[in-house]
């Protein structure tokens, strides 16, 4: 069985009204420590269509920066898990993050959307929060038969409900 891998923290403020949850990260993502590292994943890039700004031009630092200040916060469901690859099929063994504390880290936390299908298996515990949750479609490069404009219609919607967009 492989080594436990372990994720990577939270990006939360208390001032973060809608939650991106993803499954765990990627080797790209873990090997940089930053969340949609992969260059073919479509986070940033739909991140940039929305709010107008060239995020993957930026610095990790700054993108932070830019999601704290648009309100967004970025976790994943697993905190740990065992996989081969990147796959989200290829997750064992998953331990999950405190989700149930996240009203407590965001008090302003208005929303959960869940990106894609593996972080969405653990929508009845998110739904238990008190919460509006949405699952969106994955931004993985996995994900290929959603185009891009597809993807990005349904991730301004859910933005737009809450302010973001």
């Amino acid at each position: 069985m492989s080594e436990r891998l372990h994720g990577l923290p939270p990006v939360l403020a208390r001032r973060t009204r809608l939650l991106v949850l993803g499954s765990f990260p990627g080797v790209a993502s873990l090997q940089a420590g930053q969340y949609y590292a992969h260059p073919r994943n479509q986070f940033w890039a739909i991140l940039s269509a929305l709010w107008g700004v060239d995020l993957p031009a930026l610095s990790y630092r700054a993108r932070l920066a830019e999601v704290r200040r648009h309100g967004l916060g970025i976790w994943d469901v697993y905190a740990s898990c065992r996989r081969e690859g990147s796959l989200d099929s290829a997750i064992e063994d998953a331990e999950l993050n405190d989700l149930a504390g996240l009203r407590r880290r965001a008090p302003g936390l208005q929303a959960i959307v869940h990106n894609g299908g593996e972080s969405a298996r653990v929508m009845a515990l998110t739904r238990t929060l008190g919460l509006p949750v949405l699952r969106l479609p994955s931004t993985s490069p996995a994900n290929a038969s959603w185009s891009f404009e597809r993807k990005l219609a349904a991730w301004r919607a859910a933005f737009a409900a809450h302010g973001l967009a």
